[in-house]
């Protein structure tokens, strides 16, 4: 696949993690290991400027993981960098990005979904599937059995969409059956022009288009029209 549109944008965003997107507004979170701190950052489009930020981190939890839009929230998940540890779901005003309600997972989880009525997440690589409510009640945990290391998810059109990594040089867009986790669809993806997977990190998909966001300073969003 070709990029219809790259958008560079300003940062620093540090390393970025997850995205979702809406109209022109870009959500992007991102970690900064060496101050220990996760961003949360609103960016105006095309123009790919900062329009908000904020910092999320809690405590030992300051790796923030790819996150999803819910109506006027923003669900995003804030962990221990490491796996087997701990993490604050967080929900966000979209708009304010202040701090709303908050749930703690006995788990590193790197990617979160919402749902009308539910919550998805995968842990460290997503080798688990977990579903909670949105008040924090755990109530599945499956095995993630595509072989995809998902690193952002959303739901959609009745379809959890996951994007991860396959190999050094390829990953994935994954199109799931959210009751069994059966794959129904896959795009394959390579490389960037600087040797990036292009579903390294961050993923969105709003209609018929695919955002990307896989590289670190400076980044670029790369949009996809799907068939």
């Amino acid at each position: 696949m070709t990029p219809a549109q790259i958008i560079p944008l300003d940062g620093p965003l540090h390393h970025v993690q997850g995205i979702d997107i809406e109209r022109e507004t870009l959500w992007v979170s991102s970690v900064d290991k060496e101050r220990r701190t996760g961003h949360l950052y609103a960016i105006a489009l095309p123009a790919g400027k900062i329009q908000q930020q904020t910092e999320v981190q809690d405590g030992p939890r300051y790796h923030p993981g790819g996150l999803s839009l819910d109506g006027e929230d923003l669900w995003l998940p804030v962990a221990e960098y490491r796996r087997a540890s701990t993490t604050q779901i967080q929900r966000r005003d979209k708009r304010t990005l202040r701090l709303l309600q908050s749930f703690q997972v006995a788990d590193h989880i790197g990617c979160i979904a919402a749902a009308p009525n539910k919550l998805y997440g995968g842990n460290w690589d997503s080798l688990d599937i977990y579903e909670w409510s949105k008040k924090g009640a755990t109530s599945n945990k499956r095995t993630n059995t595509t072989g995809t290391r998902y690193q952002d998810m959303k739901f959609a059109a009745n379809r959890l969409i996951a994007a991860g990594l396959r190999s050094k040089t390829q990953g994935a867009v994954d199109f799931l059956d959210p009751n069994s986790l059966d794959l129904r669809r896959r795009i394959d993806l390579g490389v960037t022009d600087r040797g990036t997977v292009f579903t390294n990190e961050g993923m969105a998909v709003k209609g018929n288009m695919l955002y990307l966001l896989p590289e670190d300073d400076p980044s670029r969003l790369f949009v996809f029209k799907l068939d």
